[in-house]
């Protein structure tokens, strides 16, 4: 495939045709107007929707057994998220950023296995496991991680907008 460079005169309107780097007020201004989401903060709002899968699970069919097993599924999502936001909110992912990348991807793998070990282990710990009811919990509970967003604080307004 050939590249074609762009002519200045066919660059979008409004764009500079030079980088500009931020002033550190600049660069403070815009993580005011953007904060960032902690994992905790999400690993929480995983564990609050893991627990209300479960007991809805429980609840709803009076078989305790479903809301163990939807709570197992829950905790396998939990569980491994926690270990990977505690290895990369370690003090040597931050020394550079090969480090930060190679953490990234160690943790991450750390965190699958970690998950797979856990369903590999579910029929054992669970007495009379129900598998859907646990991949219930266990999808539910990953796909909780949206409401960590959703409920994030708010833009800032700046005063002099």
């Amino acid at each position: 495939m050939k590249t074609i460079a762009r002519h200045d005169s066919e660059a979008p309107e409004g764009l500079d045709a030079e980088f500009k780097p931020l002033t550190a007020d600049e660069a403070r201004e815009l993580r005011a107007k953007n904060p960032s989401i902690s994992p905790w903060r999400v690993i929480a709002g995983q564990l609050v929707v893991g627990l209300v899968v479960a007991l809805a699970a429980w609840g709803l069919t009076g078989r305790q057994n479903l809301g163990w097993s939807a709570a197992y599924g829950a905790i396998a999502v939990v569980v491994p998220s926690a270990v990977f936001a505690r290895g990369l909110t370690g003090r040597f992912s931050s020394l550079n950023p090969g480090a930060a990348v190679f953490g990234f991807f160690l943790w991450e793998m750390v965190k699958m296995a970690l998950s797979v070990a856990m369903l590999i282990a579910a029929p054992r710990l669970i007495t009379a496991l129900s598998w859907p009811a646990m991949l219930v919990g266990l999808v539910v509970t990953m796909k909780a991680a949206w409401l960590a967003v959703m409920f994030s604080p708010r833009r800032r307004k700046l005063r002099d907008e």
